[in-house]
């Protein structure tokens, strides 16, 4: 028998990773149950995309097909269930407001919490998070493009002995960014406490699950000895240490990126319910209940492999043979038609937190003239994507009439201030194809070279036929659009010269107000289109520091129209979700917030008839 169901509305918006898919949005199921770890069970899922880092947080590795399976290898202080509702993660450790002003938060490890190889988790793992995540520490003026691969943007090299840089994208005014002076330690080395310069009204999603600092201080130190490691660490921080923090900063922005499984096992230590045991290449990641692992969110099942499957369609022919037991592919019309065939399986649909767009490079682009820095060439080839087109040809069959364009880059269709956003933002002007507009533009920008290379994941069926309307209207405007698709994709954006507008979905991590700044502000982690506006720069900078809702509406509202205003780029839908499982596991219940399908993974279960 199959079982379908449908999921509210989404209403959420959030901060942002880079999607290949991610899935629907299904009821409450918060509280871990009570069954326990069942010895020896396993289950098989499936994602689109392959795994390459264990630190999400730098701005190569910041993409959702990392933070699912970081999600459940890095133990941290809060998670969102999927109502969704922000959950403290007391078992792992608390969080405390000593005081608004100065904005003053108090980190504080449980008792017991450890890391997968024994070694406790505390203080130096905190105040390691805070450098590389606030760079307070980072050299001024420092460029590291020379040390990061062309293609990609993954650092290949140590950097300069007397030079620190951490690639977690902070800026100063927004997050740590904002936490300028060094946390102090407290005695029993479980606490830190932080100082805002600043109020910062998303402070509780400031704190990202940290990484170990005794295996990075080790590694990049050339110590041999956990608590060695860690005071070293600590020192190198509370001294600010040039020479042993830029080892550290090193290891710490590449020493965690690979594609199989590493030789050093250290590589792979977890705090959280599961680790990593092996990993082939393009093939499969597999996590194993951590041993070492005391806290509330205990899983079920021993054992979860993430199998890698681009095709959707190829996903959902494993699930019928009985190779993966949960999907969440792209939905097209073909996937829905597909499973509709399949028995013994439950799917849930419906909208999820990701939207697809298309982006233009404002600088170094690999049009010989940069096409998209000229105003007149961004107008003119957004006035050529088929928007309708999309949604009806490729949307609309599984969507049906939910199946509605997304007309803003800062808030999600349903929200409050969309429609009013929507209707000063100036997206009107390209809710329809105007090929006539586009070439009399075009015209007047100057540009001869009216090559624009798009970049998208070239495995992915949905994308393929995107790129391919977009190549067919954008001709008729006169702009030769080429094929800069790649399975790569994702290492690729933000890479300069590689290609000249890209397509793929932002997907929302959280229910922040902030999360625009990341994507927009001058330099961020997620801006890999070179934008920049001081305008907005100032106005992102007001919104982090805004506590009132209205006033906060305003201001993303004020950022929506100077985006729309500076062609930034179109928004075209809110993704349709489609989420499939066997009936052998049960307990499977996604977000529309990332990590989607993964965000309870340790309240799965092996049902008895699938025992």
């Amino acid at each position: 028998m199959k079982r379908i169901s449908a999921a509210v509305a989404l209403t959420a918006v959030g901060a942002l990773a880079i999607s290949g898919c991610a899935a629907g949005n299904g009821g409450d199921n918060s509280s871990g149950d009570d069954s326990g770890l069942v010895e020896g069970s396993s289950i098989t899922a499936a994602w689109n995309q392959a795994f390459y880092s264990m630190n999400g947080n730098t701005s190569f590795g910041n993409a959702t097909a990392n933070n699912n399976i970081n999600y459940l290898v890095l133990d941290g202080f809060n998670y969102y269930d999927n109502t969704p509702k922000l959950i403290e993660n007391k078992s792992f450790g608390s969080y405390e407001k000593l005081s608004d002003d100065p904005l003053t938060i108090k980190y504080t490890i449980a008792d017991g919490v450890k890391w997968s190889d024994g070694v406790d988790v505390d203080a130096s793992d905190l105040l390691l998070n805070w450098a590389a995540v606030s760079r307070s520490l980072d050299t001024p003026d420092f460029d590291p493009t020379q040390y990061q691969d062309a293609e990609t943007g993954e650092f290949t090299g140590d950097l300069p002995t007397d030079v620190v840089y951490f690639d977690s994208g902070a800026t100063p005014d927004a997050g740590l960014g904002l936490v300028s002076q060094t946390p102090e330690v407290s005695e029993d080395g479980k606490s830190i406490t932080l100082v805002y310069d600043a109020p910062y009204v998303d402070w509780e999603l400031a704190f990202p699950s940290p990484l170990p600092a005794h295996i990075i201080g080790e590694k990049a130190l050339n110590l041999d000895d956990a608590k060695k490691a860690k005071d070293a660490v600590v020192s190198a921080i509370q001294d600010n240490d040039a020479a042993a923090l830029a080892p550290i900063s090193s290891f710490w922005n590449s020493g965690f990126n690979f594609t199989e499984m590493p030789d050093d096992a250290d590589l792979v230590t977890a705090s959280g319910p599961y680790m990593i045991t092996d990993f082939v290449a393009d093939q499969y990641v597999t996590l194993k209940a951590n041993p070492e692992y005391k806290g509330d969110n205990t899983p079920n099942i021993e054992e979860i492999t993430i199998r890698f499957i681009p095709d959707p369609l190829a996903a959902v022919q494993a699930l019928q043979n009985g190779e993966v037991d949960v999907i969440s592919p792209q939905a097209t019309a073909d996937i829905k038609t597909a499973l509709d065939a399949v028995d013994g399986i439950t799917v849930k649909t419906g909208l999820e937190g990701t939207y697809e767009h298309v982006d233009l490079q404002f600088d170094q682009g690999k049009n010989t003239q940069n096409i998209f820095s000229n105003a007149k060439a961004r107008e003119a080839f957004l006035k050529t994507i088929p928007r309708q087109e999309i949604l009806d040809t490729l949307i609309k069959p599984i969507s049906g009439d939910d199946a509605t364009l997304r007309s803003s880059q800062i808030f999600v269709p349903g929200a409050e201030g969309y429609d009013e956003s929507v209707k000063n933002n100036g997206s009107d002007a390209f809710a329809e194809v105007d090929i006539e507009g586009a070439k009399a533009l075009l015209a007047e920008s100057g540009i001869t070279d009216t090559s624009v290379c798009i970049l998208y994941a070239s495995n992915n069926p949905r994308r393929v036929n995107e790129f391919a309307l977009i190549q067919q209207s954008a001709a008729q405007a006169g702009f030769n659009v080429t094929d800069c698709g790649s399975e790569k994709w994702g290492g690729l954006l933000g890479t300069p010269g590689a290609y000249d507008a890209s397509l793929f979905g932002w997907q929302s991590t959280s229910l922040g107000v902030t999360s625009s700044g990341p994507t927009f502000q001058t330099g961020a982690i997620n801006n890999m289109n070179f934008y920049s506006n001081a305008e907005l720069d100032d106005l992102v900078g007001q919104l982090n520091v805004e506590f009132d809702a209205d006033k906060q509406i305003e201001l993303q509202q004020q950022m929506d129209k100077i985006l729309w205003n500076d062609f930034y780029g179109v928004t075209i839908f809110q993704f349709p979700g489609v989420t499939a499982f066997s009936d052998r596991v049960e307990g499977i219940d996604p977000s529309i917030l990332a990590p989607t399908i993964f965000w309870n993974a340790w309240d799965w279960a092996v049902t008895d008839s699938g025992e």
